[in-house]
């Protein structure tokens, strides 16, 4: 994803919390210190700035940040907490990961690998969590399948049929174009290394060189044009080769309609009575399978063990559910991984996936409903096509709302993406919006975390941003475990940062809105701010304004 530096000052009114006068229990609110007073980042974010940015705070480090350092330092410091187990359903994770390996949960009840259900949970050799993908991978998004099967209404079939005939073609012209520069690229690349009588070549170089031959001219020509999308020739070919593998995989797969993952599963995935399927191994299957392991990084990676990253919480112990496929995830599995969480223990999920259709919708409603009976809160990605989810037209599921318009359960927290540089293109150009069905921003675009293999890398979208809020959630059901799921969703609202902004939505300079507007809260979450209200909480000193639930 694209970052973009901030152009223009702007004022940061926030509902900042803070204690006042020695040893006092009382918290008032105050607006923050007025953020024209502060010299806002210009330059580009330093390396360990990148790595780290999510964790900052806004007026000391002028990037908009959870204020998790701070938090750490100011108020965590060495107090003790209690564990939480936080679910991350998914796409399952690397279990052996050096920065993650020391915070899985396991089942105490059950024993490894014996082909039994030790702990009569209905599910066997469930030890960190459970696969409901079996060993399938690839799959279709849901609209696809819905013409496949012939299911779902006459209406939803034409809308899926109308979403194919669009998406299909268009990704087949992109792959053919991708493989087009490609070769081009690599032809121009092997040209110039050949004339240069070298492996390898400066920008410099490039353009200092002087051309004998038509061919070498023309050959030069395409190559500096493509340092305009990058900073090396190799990183370019790289980018292209990701990119022929993404529209590839929506060509053969994701919108083939005659594709079928789930064969190998052996289940009848829209039966929900049909449940002997999957196994107890929710580990990625491929190293391209990374999205549930980089997730996890961002909630909980092990703060103390001198490797890697940070992850916002600790106290965590995290369970894979791996329910998500390279595709669009099956209903079923969705409600039967809320619930499976939810009877284990699990007292946050993050829900870092989205989808258009959704045909079972109303099992995944059901499992959301009971997860709040025990509790349990679910934090939700809000999607990343630059939409505004309140209107109709634009569904993301799952939801808290049944595009009804109001709310069916007080569980559920869904949230957008921001880029690290505070101003008016703070808000990530694909992060989804809106002023009712989104409830709080937070950091999204080019976070660093855990990959399989012990590797780490940037990765952008609010699928990023949802386990950045689960982290923070969890630090205060770990210190404040007396408070709701109801009410942890309410700190997080209440104490985040307000601007009073006019940022860009969707990436397009003529859909600017006031910041406030972008979100249910108005607000950025901010750890520090959440600990310190949920400490006044906790002891009877304040209450908590219901008002900005529907």
């Amino acid at each position: 994803m694209i970052t973009v530096n901030s152009k223009s000052f702007f004022i940061l009114l926030a509902s900042s919390i803070f204690l006042v006068g020695c040893g006092a229990t009382a918290l008032v609110s105050t607006p923050v210190e007025n953020i024209d007073t502060v010299p806002l980042k210009i330059a580009d974010l330093s390396e360990d700035e990148k790595k780290t940015w999510g964790h900052a705070d806004l007026v000391s480090d002028t990037i908009p940040g959870m204020s998790v350092d701070r938090a750490y330092s100011e108020l965590i410091g060495s107090k003790k907490g209690e564990i939480i187990i936080v679910a991350v359903l998914d796409s399952g994770m690397d279990l052996t990961h050096e920065d993650l390996d020391g915070i899985l949960w396991t089942n105490k009840g059950e024993k490894a690998n014996n082909g039994k259900d030790d702990d009569g949970n209905g599910y066997i050799d469930d030890i960190h969590g459970y696969n409901f993908l079996g060993e399938s991978y690839n799959e279709q998004l849901e609209h696809a399948r819905m013409l496949r099967l012939n299911i779902g209404d006459a209406a939803g079939r034409a809308k899926a049929q109308i979403e194919l005939d669009k998406e299909y073609p268009k990704a087949l012209q992109n792959k053919q174009q991708y493989e087009q520069i490609l070769q081009a690229v690599s032809n121009a690349d092997n040209e110039v290394k050949k004339a240069m009588g070298k492996d390898s070549y400066t920008k410099e170089e490039l353009l200092a060189m002087e051309p004998t031959t038509e061919q070498l001219q023309q050959s030069v020509s395409v190559l500096s044009q493509m340092y305009q999308y990058a900073d090396s020739i190799d990183e370019v070919i790289s980018e292209l080769s990701e990119g022929i593998t993404y529209f590839t995989e929506q060509v053969n797969y994701n919108l083939n309609k005659d594709f079928n993952g789930r064969e190998i599963v052996g289940d009848n995935p829209y039966d929900f009575s049909s449940r002997a399927y999957g196994n107890g191994n929710p580990k990625n299957r491929v190293d391209d399978e990374s999205h549930g392991t980089h997730v996890a990084g961002i909630i909980a990676a092990e703060r103390d063990n001198g490797k890697g990253i940070k992850g916002v919480a600790k106290n965590v112990r995290l369970m894979s559910i791996r329910a998500v496929p390279n595709g669009d995830e099956y209903d079923k599995d969705i409600a039967l991984g809320i619930r499976y969480a939810t009877d284990n223990g699990a007292k946050i999920i993050n829900c870092s996936f989205g989808k258009s259709f959704s045909p079972n919708a109303e099992w995944v409603y059901e499992a959301i409903k009971y997860a709040e009976s025990k509790d349990v809160l679910i934090v939700h990605a809000a999607g990343n096509d630059g939409n505004d989810l309140d209107n109709p037209s634009n569904p993301n599921f799952p939801n808290d709302h049944r595009y009804e318009g109001t709310e069916i359960c007080n569980n559920v927290i869904t949230v957008g993406a921001l880029a690290p540089s505070y101003g008016s293109k703070m808000v990530a150009t694909f992060s989804n919006y809106g002023k009712s069905n989104v409830d709080v921003f937070a950091p999204g675009d080019d976070i660093y975390s855990t990959m399989p293999n012990n590797s780490y890398e940037f990765q952008g979208g609010t699928s990023m941003a949802a386990p950045a809020v689960a982290g923070v959630a969890a630090l205060i059901r770990s210190y404040y475990p007396s408070l709701s799921a109801l009410q942890v969703k309410q700190v997080l609202m209440q104490s985040g940062l307000r601007s009073k902004a006019s940022v860009v939505l969707s990436g397009e300079a003529s859909n600017a809105k006031p910041f406030s507007e972008a979100s249910k809260s108005g607000k950025m979450v901010n750890a520090y701010n959440a600990l310190l209200l949920a400490e006044n909480i906790s002891k009877g000193k304040m209450t908590l304004d219901y008002n900005t639930k529907k």
